[in-house]
C-alpha cells in the first residue's frame, strides 16, 4: 500500500519533469525533430534501442545516425539504394553496430511496405491482449525475416526470457501517451495507456523501491508489472505517466540528499 506522502511525492514530481526542459536532454529530442509520423516512429525506435549509457553519447550517436539517413529516415528507408548504405557502414553504439542496423533497415522496409504505421508491428491479431503477449508476438515479427542476424536479437527484448523490456516499454510510453505537455507523442490510438508497462531502469527501480512500488530481488518484467500494478492504483487510465516521476527522482538525486 502506497503512503499518502508516497502518492504526493509522485504526482509533484510527474508534473516537475512532464515538460519540454527535459526533452532537450533526453533521447526522445530526436523524434521530437520530425513531424511526419512514420519519421517520429523510425526515428524513435532506434533512440529507444540506443538508449543505454550516458544520455549525451546517445544523443550524438542517434544525431549522427538521422544525419547519415539525410534527416528523413522514412524516405531512406523506403528509397535507398545500396550505395546509400555505405555511409552507414562502421555505424557503432555500445554493442549495437552496422549488422543491427542493416537488418532493422531491412525489416522496416519490408513492414512499411504492408502497413502505414510501425503501431501495428506491435500488437497480435487477437483482439484481447496483454502487453506480455504483444512485446512476445512483437520480438517473433521482428525476426521473421529469413537469415536475420543472431546477434541482434539482444537489442530487441522479450518478456518471455523475463526481461523488463525498458527500452521498449519506454518506447511504446512515447508513441501511445499524450497530455496538454506534448513530451509523448500519442500518435498511436489502437494500445491505450492503460496498456502500457513502466520502463524500468536503474533509476526507476531505486525510487520505486524507497517508495514501495516494488518488493521484487531484481528488475525483470515481474517488477515493471508490479510497479505498473502499483501506480494503477493512482491513475488506473494511465499510471506510466508517474515514469517521469520515478526516473526524474533518480536523475536528480532526490534520495540520496535525504538519506
Amino acid at each position: 500500500m502506497l503512503t499518502e506522502s508516497a502518492v504526493e511525492l509522485l504526482k509533484t514530481k510527474y508534473i516537475q519533469f512532464n515538460n519540454f526542459d527535459f526533452i532537450e536532454l533526453d533521447p526522445i529530442s530526436i523524434p521530437h525533430k520530425f513531424s511526419k509520423k512514420q519519421d517520429i516512429e523510425i526515428s524513435g525506435l532506434f533512440a529507444a534501442i540506443l538508449a543505454w549509457g550516458q544520455r549525451k553519447t546517445i544523443i550524438s550517436k542517434l544525431e549522427e545516425l538521422m544525419h547519415k539517413m539525410g534527416n528523413s529516415p522514412f524516405d531512406f528507408i523506403m528509397n535507398h539504394s545500396y550505395n546509400d548504405l555505405k555511409p552507414l557502414a562502421g555505424f557503432k553504439h555500445r554493442t549495437f553496430n552496422d549488422t543491427d542496423l542493416f537488418y532493422l533497415i531491412e525489416f522496416l522496409k519490408t513492414h512499411y511496405s504492408k502497413f502505414d504505421s510501425l503501431e501495428n508491428a506491435f500488437y497480435p491479431k487477437e483482439s484481447n491482449f496483454e502487453m506480455k503477449q504483444m512485446l512476445i508476438a512483437f520480438n517473433s515479427y521482428v525476426f521473421s525475416l529469413e537469415d536475420y542476424p543472431h546477434r541482434t536479437r539482444k537489442h530487441i527484448s522479450t518478456p518471455a526470457k523475463n526481461s523488463a523490456c525498458k527500452r521498449l516499454n519506454m518506447y511504446l510510453r512515447w508513441m501511445v501517451r499524450s497530455d496538454e505537455k506534448n513530451v509523448d507523442f500519442g500518435i498511436w490510438d489502437t494500445i491505450k495507456p492503460s496498456h502500457l508497462i513502466c520502463p524500468c531502469d536503474v533509476h526507476v527501480e531505486k525510487s520505486a523501491r524507497i517508495l514501495g512500488l516494488t518488493q521484487r530481488p531484481k528488475a525483470d518484467w515481474s517488477m515493471a508489472v508490479e510497479i505498473t500494478d502499483n501506480l494503477k492504483s493512482i491513475d488506473a487510465d494511465d499510471p506510466v505517466k508517474f515514469d517521469f516521476a520515478l526516473f526524474g527522482l533518480g536523475i536528480e538525486k532526490y534520495f540520496d540528499a535525504i538519506e
